[in-house]
């Protein structure tokens, strides 16, 4: 963010790109690897040399390519690293603990067309030589996204997404899919859908889930929440609970 000049570019199938000059010009960095499809890329923001890739686009088409895990590079895009994770075939978000690079966490989604058991919450705390799975639904339900309070990292919250694809349909929610926070860097979390309607979020069957803190006040954050529950057309819910819910209070509270 101190040189917003630089910037990389994750491309759902065409790996990623890198640029130096404000997007003048972009060259591929991540072209060598045994695949092509990418769900996120991050870059540390005090140490820029470090960069993390997570393979695998996060969309749920019959034509979503997958990955074969999370590649870290030392030297900003140069040479990547396979840091393992690979048959969690889709990456929804890495994100490094601010001070420690070494701290990373990976919502892993898992396998699109059926059920398995890498994925959830994924976290290192030496630099991705091992893995714990530190939030775990079932083998249907996957981490879409996982997001650290910038000042207090212990803070964090992380989408849980039950999803699966079938070649004549789409299952892309369910009672499983959630919203959950953290306040001891990860290791334990607790489940903020679901919780009845005194919290303000939705109650019953929801999808994807997208989330984002505003870096100046941390206890502001928003929650984007896709509808789960029964349609009668692909776009017309019968109970439409989905869209854009904030929170002035670190997620205990919120306001469609």
């Amino acid at each position: 963010e101190e040189d917003t000049k630089v910037f990389y570019v994750a491309t759902s199938t065409g790996g990623v790109w890198k640029t130096t000059d404000n997007g003048i010009r972009f060259t591929p960095v991540f072209s060598r690897e045994a695949v092509h499809s990418v769900g996120d890329v991050e870059v540390h923001q005090k140490d820029t040399s470090v960069v993390w890739v997570g393979t695998g686009e996060r969309a749920s088409r019959q034509s979503s390519s997958w990955g074969d895990g999370v590649y870290k590079s030392t030297d900003g895009g140069r040479t990547w690293k396979n840091m393992g994770l690979r048959d969690s075939k889709h990456i929804g978000r890495i994100v490094m603990h601010p001070d420690d690079p070494d701290v990373v966490f990976v919502a892993a989604m898992g396998h699109l067309w059926g059920p398995n058991d890498e994925r959830g919450v994924y976290k290192s705390t030496d630099g991705g030589a091992t893995w714990r799975r530190v939030l775990f639904v079932d083998a249907e339900t996957g981490a879409v996204d996982v997001a650290m309070d910038p000042q207090d990292p212990k803070v964090m919250y992380a989408g849980m997404y039950q999803r699966q694809r079938r070649p004549w349909g789409f299952h892309g929610g369910g009672p499983k899919s959630g919203l959950y926070k953290s306040t001891d860097g990860g290791e334990t979390w607790k489940k903020l859908t679901n919780a009845g309607l005194a919290n303000g979020l939705p109650t019953g069957d929801i999808g994807r889930i997208g989330i984002t803190i505003y870096p100046k006040d941390p206890r502001i954050l928003y929650a984007s929440i896709e509808q789960g529950e029964r349609y009668n057309a692909s776009t017309q819910y019968q109970k439409p609970v989905a869209g854009i819910y904030r929170s002035e209070d670190r997620g205990e509270t919120w306001t469609f």
